[in-house]
């Protein structure tokens, strides 16, 4: 190894990520966990100094496909998108996984690919497939006991006994918060570490998530989404060990994409809005250009 040359982000070797969330989520200060869904958002939140990131499904089918969150990518193309965006960062990534993608044995590949992906946390649902947006209607709610077999299943394959399931219950829309919390107990019974209770309706029903679940819990801010929409000292209070935040990148980049194009197609130049952007070296600055090329030239100068 070439000695004081300092490896960009994406050589470096990220053991004990596993360890690092799980330590993250013990802690008495709620963690903040912002969504990204390619390389430059989750690149973006790490520069930002937040300890850990969430891989929203809905943000990367957007991304990938130019699709809305209908179950529509495959397991191939999103295990590889999520294997690049876990590499371009430091710290612990949680990562949707939807229903597991098929019965026991693809919940067993996908939980395991997940782990040696870089992962530390991997969201399995209670959806049937194909899934729906967790603030939309017409989701179809899985079997409880077929949901326990996937919380099982990824459960028994994880090789890092640190890598962190969760559980998420997309029970409450259509069935009640009641059921939602007892299909939720069930799941951490059967090897879930963390619970995510989707989508409920008051502070009441947020509250009543955290008195009957003894698990780390889940808050999910939605902008404009089913939940209300509450600051982080306040989930505190209410008992959550973790907030994400899916979509607030997602929104902030396209819309303000917008405004630049807009400006650019009005008055044909983007100057006046440099405000909106990272400047040419801010942007090499983020993906480590000079870490990069400094480690080249150990090897020999380019011509």
């Amino acid at each position: 190894m070439v000695q004081n040359v300092k490896l960009p982000v994406g050589l470096i070797n990220k053991g004990g990520r596993n360890t690092k969330l799980r330590d993250l989520l013990a802690q008495d200060d709620i963690l903040i966990a912002p969504g990204a869904f390619d390389c430059i958002s989750g690149r973006i939140v790490q520069n930002a100094g937040f300890e850990a990131l969430y891989l929203t499904g809905a943000g990367i089918s957007m991304s990938l496909m130019g699709a809305p969150d209908l179950g529509m990518l495959s397991y191939g193309e999103i295990i590889e998108h999520i294997r690049r965006i876990a590499d371009a960062v430091e710290i612990p990534v949680i990562a949707d996984a939807d229903t597991g993608y098929g019965g026991p044995l693809n919940v067993i590949r996908t939980a395991r690919d997940y782990e040696k992906a870089g992962i530390s946390c991997i969201q399995i649902e209670d959806q049937q497939w194909p899934k729906r947006c967790g603030h939309m209607m017409n989701r179809v709610i899985a079997p409880e006991e077929e949901m326990c077999g996937r919380i099982k299943a990824a459960a028994d394959i994880r090789n890092d006994s640190n890598f962190v399931i969760m559980a998420r219950t997309d029970a409450r829309t259509n069935h009640g918060i009641n059921e939602a919390i007892d299909r939720m107990n069930a799941y951490i019974e059967a090897g879930a570490d963390v619970a995510f209770v989707e989508s409920p309706e008051s502070v009441d029903e947020m509250r009543m998530i955290n008195e009957q679940i003894s698990a780390p819990t889940l808050a999910n801010m939605v902008e404009g989404g089913r939940t209300p929409f509450i600051p982080c000292p306040e989930l505190q209070e209410l008992g959550y060990n973790l907030a994400i935040y899916p979509g607030s990148m997602g929104r902030v980049l396209g819309k303000s994409g917008t405004r630049v194009l807009e400006h650019l197609k009005k008055t044909g130049t983007t100057d006046g809005m440099q405000d909106l952007m990272y400047d040419q070296p801010d942007l090499f600055r983020l993906f480590d250009y000079k870490d990069w090329t400094e480690y080249e030239a150990q090897f020999g100068k380019r011509d």
